[in-house]
């Protein structure tokens, strides 16, 4: 039996609901390993095969998506309206056409769970002769720091519309030309496991908590969550508008400096803002 391998195949962008941490932003990379026969190619697939059905499917079930743990008892669902009750019994209220949610076999969102289901569903896929596949999920090593955000772009053309799907995101924050690892850090645990929303979306404020929805070419989208992991920014929550957003924060926390921010979208891209 042979095997072959591809490392960092694709990046999956996506949240998942934990009954401690909320909503959650992540980053995965996917390197994956097939263990089959040789085909009459002499090959176990052809590497474009391996990158064209993968991350196809990937990308279609898994990516800019919201993962959710349907076998958590924190888990309810009704129609295209879920319900997930955290550990100090608030609660995170998903409404969203079904495209935008995948269920997970499994009571908790983990890099094992998930790669499970990434290989139960891509085996059917697969010529005869691949007898096997691992798939490794990890996220980016990162010296500095880092934080996981969610968010959705009703104005987006594509699966970013989603109203809750998010990264985990290196910040850099440069004061007077020169790195200041304490700011970054500052904003980092800030902005960890947050929701960064846009007032216009925003349409009630109850009971400590935030309803958001809006109507983009996708249907209609509604999330609801605890006032304490949002963020309200004035714009669209693009990655240009965050840094942007930071920049000018800084700015007026600090008027007699100048910032420039690069803000990451997951990993290897992002935007600067400068102020």
């Amino acid at each position: 039996m042979s095997e072959l391998f591809v490392q960092r195949l694709t990046v999956l962008d996506f949240s998942y609901l934990d009954v401690e941490r909320g909503l959650v932003g992540e980053s995965w990379q996917a390197d994956i390993v097939l263990q089959g026969d040789l085909d009459a190619q002499g090959m176990v697939l052809d590497f474009g095969d391996v990158k064209k059905i993968t991350k196809k499917l990937i990308d279609e079930q898994f990516d800019h998506k919201l993962l959710v743990p349907e076998s958590s008892p924190a888990f309810q669902q009704a129609s295209e309206c879920l319900t997930f009750t955290l550990n100090d019994g608030k609660k995170i209220i998903h409404c969203a056409p079904d495209d935008a949610v995948t269920l997970i076999h499994a009571d908790t969102i983990t890099p094992e769970t998930v790669s499970r289901q990434i290989i139960d569903t891509l085996m059917p896929l697969m010529p005869s002769n691949v007898l096997s596949i691992q798939i490794h999920l990890w996220p980016e090593k990162i010296s500095g720091a880092f934080y996981h955000y969610s968010h959705g772009l009703k104005l987006h053309c594509g699966n970013c519309q989603r109203i809750a799907h998010g990264h985990r995101s290196r910040i850099e924050i440069l004061r007077n030309g020169e790195r200041d690892n304490e700011l970054e850090a500052h904003w980092a645990t800030r902005w960890r496991d947050i929701y960064i929303g846009t007032r216009e979306d925003l349409i009630d404020e109850t009971d400590g908590d935030y309803r958001f929805a809006y109507t983009s070419a996708q249907g209609a989208f509604a999330l609801q969550l605890p006032k304490s992991d949002c963020y309200l920014i004035d714009t669209e929550s693009t990655v240009e508008n965050i840094a942007q957003h930071l920049a000018d924060a800084l700015k007026h926390e600090h008027p007699e400096d100048d910032f420039q921010v690069r803000a990451f979208e997951g990993v290897d891209k992002g935007a600067i803002g400068r102020a």
